[in-house]
């Protein structure tokens, strides 16, 4: 998991889980160079928490043996999700920043210990589900037989994470508009699938006919202010100012609150009027300002505005589409190191066989982070 940087495993000490008694699990008193530590820790993942203690010991990843590796051992395990995994623990691949416990993460030890030949480690996941060989995971290199041509290298730019700048993503090679001056994006082998601002998904799926929700707010906004937001945008005003001016957002509101009251604001899951109109006016002039690239009538680009208010992603992430208009369907593509690289509907699109019938979902969805923090993919 390149999303977290500890290793973890159940123990022979977890009594009180369901999960552990499904899982293999560890046991102190049957290794020899076991090292007592006994600090107490948990971690929080977004679909389920734990609380173990850390210990040492040597582990055994292919032919290398990482030594005196501290890690968790799990004696408890409060999700569902980690009941039905097929997993047994968690091997975490992110930076030291974000480790519990500020422990190295078993990549980094391996590099320390001199066990790989370059500082690379490189996955290939198999998207055939039936085949028994689920994927691969390469430490110190990559292997060829899985790809062609040359792999495209990027600056880290927030080490915790594997966070990098990321170019352009267009639809159909027109771009949205929304990272042609760049945005930032964290490569999460935990995530399963493509998550980025909602303003950006949206778009995604009117173009490719995925289900969505609709926002009275947003409707509203676009057929009181649609005209104004328009005519503002063509009057060469900072698209970051017109929902401001058209007192749809206070300046305060977005541009000087403190992060603590953001988290608390968060934390509370409440969500103002005022809150909802300002988000629509933004993703509106989002929206507006890039049909004008277009070229298209001020009727066409209202009418497209207002029809993005109803395929606002669903906040359970997961969005059907018709397995039937795969072919008509846009490619998708973002750009990386100056360089575009493209998706295919039958890339991004999930198909899943349940009995006698297909669901075809949308490999993406939406994930924003709360004001004043810039947007992430």
């Amino acid at each position: 998991d390149t999303g977290s940087s500890n290793l973890w495993v159940p123990s022979s000490k977890c009594y009180f889980s369901i999960a552990c008694y499904f899982h293999a699990k560890y046991n102190a008193r049957k290794s020899s160079t076991y090292a007592q530590n006994g600090d107490k820790c948990s971690i929080s993942y977004g679909s389920g928490t734990l609380s173990g203690f850390f210990s040492q010991d040597n582990v055994k990843v292919g032919d290398l043996i990482v030594k005196d590796q501290v890690f968790i051992e799990a004696t408890r395990e409060g999700s569902l999700t980690f009941i039905l995994a097929k997993f047994d623990g968690i091997l975490g691949l992110g930076f030291p920043e974000i480790s519990v416990g500020k422990v190295p993460p078993i990549w980094f030890a391996m590099a320390e210990q001199g066990l790989i030949d370059k500082k690379v480690f490189s996955f290939w996941l198999n998207r055939n589900a039936d085949e028994e060989d689920g994927g691969e995971l390469v430490f110190g290199g990559v292997d060829e037989k899985h790809y062609t041509g040359h792999h495209t290298y990027v600056p880290v730019t927030r080490k915790g994470y594997w966070q990098f700048d990321m170019g352009d993503f267009l639809i159909g090679g027109q771009s949205t508009g929304y990272c042609a001056g760049g945005c930032a994006a964290i490569v999460d082998s935990g995530t399963s699938l493509l998550a980025g601002p909602t303003t950006v998904i949206t778009q995604v799926n009117h173009a490719i006919g995925a289900e969505g929700i609709v926002s009275i707010e947003c409707k509203q906004v676009v057929e009181e202010y649609g005209e104004m937001i328009l005519e503002l945008l063509l009057d060469q005003i900072r698209p970051g100012k017109i929902c401001s001016q058209i007192g749809l957002c206070g300046e305060s509101q977005r541009n000087s609150i403190g992060i603590e009251s953001v988290v608390e604001k968060h934390k509370r899951e409440k969500t103002s009027n005022e809150d909802l109109f300002c988000t629509a006016c933004e993703m509106a002039v989002v929206w507006i300002e890039n049909q004008l690239r277009t070229n298209q009538t001020k009727d066409q680009i209202l009418t497209y505005a207002n029809e993005l208010c109803e395929r606002l992603p669903s906040p359970s992430g997961e969005s059907a589409v018709d397995c039937n208009q795969l072919a008509s369907m846009p490619n998708i593509s973002f750009t990386i190191g100056d360089k575009l690289f493209s998706l295919t509907p039958e890339e991004y699109v999930l198909k899943v066989e349940e009995q006698d019938t297909s669901i075809c979902l949308s490999g993406f969805m939406a994930f924003d982070l709360p004001p004043p923090r810039p947007p992430l993919w």
